[in-house]
C-alpha cells in the first residue's frame, strides 16, 4: 500500500503523459491510501479540463465514473487538528504549498510517522523533495 497525492491520482482517471508509469504502480499495488481533500483537487482538475475543452461532456461522465471508482476504494484520511498541526510544522520545513503539505502530513498521520521504506507517489517535484526529506520511498 502506498501515499497517492492528487498529482499522481489525476493520471488514473486522464490519459496524461504520466499515465503510462502510474498505471505500473497501480497495477503493482491497486491499494491506495489518500488525504480527504485528494478527491477535491482531483474533482477540480476533472472540471478545469472540461472548461478547457480538453473533455467533451461524454467524455467527462466517462471520467466521472472512472473518478468515482477509484475514489470508493481509497482509504482516507480524515481532516483534523493533529493533521492541521502536522501541516504547519512542515510548512515550516518544507517550500510547500498549503495542499502539499496536508498530503504530506496525511501520508506521515498514516504512517505513524515511521516513513522509512513507505511509499510516496506523487508528481510534484516539491512534495517529491520534502517526502524524501521525511524518509519516505517516493514513485515514479
Amino acid at each position: 500500500m502506498r501515499y497517492w497525492d492528487s498529482s499522481a491520482l489525476t493520471p488514473l482517471l486522464l490519459e496524461e503523459p504520466a499515465s503510462p508509469g502510474i498505471n505500473r504502480l497501480i497495477a503493482e499495488d491497486s491499494a491506495i491510501v489518500s488525504w480527504w481533500g485528494t478527491s477535491i483537487e482531483c474533482f477540480s482538475a476533472l472540471w478545469r479540463r472540461r472548461r478547457e475543452g480538453f473533455l467533451t461532456e461524454a467524455n467527462f461522465e466517462a471520467v466521472r465514473q472512472t473518478f468515482d471508482s477509484v475514489f470508493a476504494e481509497i482509504d482516507l484520511v480524515s481532516p483534523s487538528n493533529e493533521l492541521r498541526d502536522r501541516a504547519m510544522r512542515l510548512l515550516s520545513l518544507h517550500p510547500l504549498r498549503t495542499g502539499d503539505a496536508l498530503q504530506l502530513a496525511a501520508a506521515l498521520r498514516w504512517i505513524q510517522e515511521k516513513s522509512r521504506g513507505a511509499g510516496f507517489v506523487t508528481l510534484d517535484a516539491r512534495l517529491r523533495t520534502a517526502a524524501l526529506a521525511e524518509g519516505f520511498s517516493v514513485f515514479p
